[in-house]
């Protein structure tokens, strides 16, 4: 019961969606003793904190007061002398005036517009913040944000626009030739199923269902998918259903093109644009027929399908490179289409193009890969993801926002730290951030969760200033991120 809620398997919360498989449960919590009532009850337990501006009102209230305390003592002790004065009719009468007139001294001196003079303020930066788009609830969040001095965000789809594209494929030639390895470019950079497919010395594939790597990176995209790619003729672009990744792979799969037809791609530019979303990915769908799934899952870091055609049996595999290369044995020739045993050499330079995509290039990754199976069979397990072949890796483009860099600047600028929260490689999120000069110019630290009790973050040292990028984001970590920080934070998560 104390493991983390991402460890918990075999457990459904409710107000989720059960997005795979089946089961039969048995409720073991209700109300409060669920997750969502363990949120509730933190909710409550929270503790309204003083925000900055209240602060400084408190500390000024008070050194005000302290200062016209001693500002009337004062006036009413150097009156001492006129207490006697005959127009104030005795002793006691003249201390009892100039305790009056210490009292008014005391009230004319507080500044009583303060609180309007605050609040006038407070509205006119809400007034400024919504033109800006930036509509807040209550006032004190104006003046919150005013003093924020480190701010956390999510990469994918924050900092990028989280419109995945393929922008290259790494397939091995032969094992004979040098280099072993062929590297394909691919143009367009949106969900259109539009662009063309380039070779190393930039000459434009004809007909690139001939490469044999590619004709199967582009069957095993399509058949190894949960996503869908459909044309919205109301906004008049294409857009995604499920996994941005995976609706990547789907484009790729259009752009590639159908073995067989000498007219093609030409000739799909003849389709609607509705047909056009998914028709070389509906071909492959119709000549296999899939059997069995294995979902994705954090300790795996792949997803395979079983598919049958014509009496063969084929699992299909994509995942993380790591992964997906440790399980494999053989390789995929571009040449010849044939398969031959993984040597060390080949996956050395496998590895070498992997890096070479995250870092360099700033580019998520994923290989891809398949397995004879025997005749027959209808289900797969783990166990039978091993002994894979490799087909080829692909690098997906996740363009970063126009206005990113300018407003990373303009936060370091204003003194504001700048930490990101991502789950990406540690090549690419360095590379992403770091690398491309084209971009940013900024140098990033990857932390992760075990070693983020020794860095440097908080002790204000001089080259630790600028912006971090966390690899890892699980409970523990925002712990040991939140615990020690004694700014004001504000989360864009």
């Amino acid at each position: 019961m104390n493991a983390v809620y991402q460890d918990k398997t075999n457990i459904l919360f409710s107000g989720t969606v059960v997005v795979a498989g089946r089961a039969r449960a048995v409720v073991i919590g209700v109300g409060s003793n669920t997750a969502m009532g363990s949120i509730r009850d933190a909710m409550l337990r929270t503790e309204d904190e003083a925000t900055p501006l209240k602060k400084k009102l408190d500390e000024f209230g008070t050194f005000l007061a302290k200062v016209i305390a001693g500002i009337c003592i004062l006036v009413w002790v150097v009156n001492i002398g006129h207490f006697r004065d005959p127009s104030h009719g005795g002793f006691v009468r003249g201390a009892i005036h100039y305790f009056k007139v210490a009292v008014a001294l005391a009230v004319a001196a507080i500044p009583e517009g303060l609180p309007a003079v605050v609040t006038t303020c407070l509205a006119l930066g809400t007034k400024r913040m919504a033109r800006l788009n930036a509509i807040v609830r209550s006032l004190p969040s104006v003046e919150t944000l005013g003093c924020t001095t480190v701010i956390c965000s999510d990469k994918t789809g924050t900092l990028t626009t989280n419109m995945m594209s393929v922008s290259k494929v790494c397939v091995v030639r032969s094992v004979h030739q040098r280099p072993m390895t062929d590297e394909y470019s691919i143009s367009g950079t949106t969900f259109a199923p539009e662009g063309f497919i380039y070779d190393a010395g930039g000459l434009q594939l004809e007909f690139p269902p001939q490469s044999p790597c590619l004709l199967h990176l582009a069957m095993c995209s399509a058949l190894c998918n949960e996503s869908t790619l459909q044309f919205n003729p109301d906004k008049k672009c294409y857009e995604k259903i499920g996994e941005s990744t995976e609706v990547a792979l789907r484009v790729l799969v259009e752009k590639v093109g159908l073995p067989g037809f000498d007219s093609m791609p030409s000739a799909l530019n003849m389709l609607t644009k509705h047909e056009r979303a998914s028709y070389c990915n509906r071909y492959w769908e119709n000549q296999f027929r899939k059997i069995s799934i294995l979902e994705f899952s954090r300790d795996r870091k792949m997803m395979s399908v079983l598919c049958s055609r014509k009496q063969q049996e084929i699992m299909f595999s994509k995942g993380a490179p790591e992964s997906i290369m440790a399980r494999c044995t053989h390789i995929l020739c571009n040449d010849d289409g044939s398969s031959v045993p993984l040597t060390m050499d080949i996956r050395n330079e496998l590895e070498a193009r992997f890096q070479s995509f995250a870092g360099k290039d700033t580019l998520r990754c994923l290989a891809l890969a398949l397995k004879r199976m025997p005749p027959g069979q209808q289900s797969i397990s783990y166990a039978d993801e091993a002994n894979l072949t490799f087909i080829g890796l692909v690098g997906m483009l996740d363009p970063p926002r126009e206005e990113v860099r300018d407003a990373i600047h303009s936060c370091m600028s204003a003194g504001i730290r700048v930490i990101v929260v991502t789950g990406d490689n540690k090549s690419l999120c360095v590379g992403k951030l770091v690398l491309s000069s084209t971009w940013m110019t900024l140098r990033g630290i990857p932390i992760q969760h075990q070693n983020l009790k020794d860095c440097l973050l908080w002790k204000g040292q001089t080259h630790c200033k600028g912006w971090f990028c966390f690899q890892e984001w699980n409970l523990p970590t925002r712990r040991c991120l939140l615990k020690p920080c004694k700014h004001t934070m504000k989360w864009l998560l």
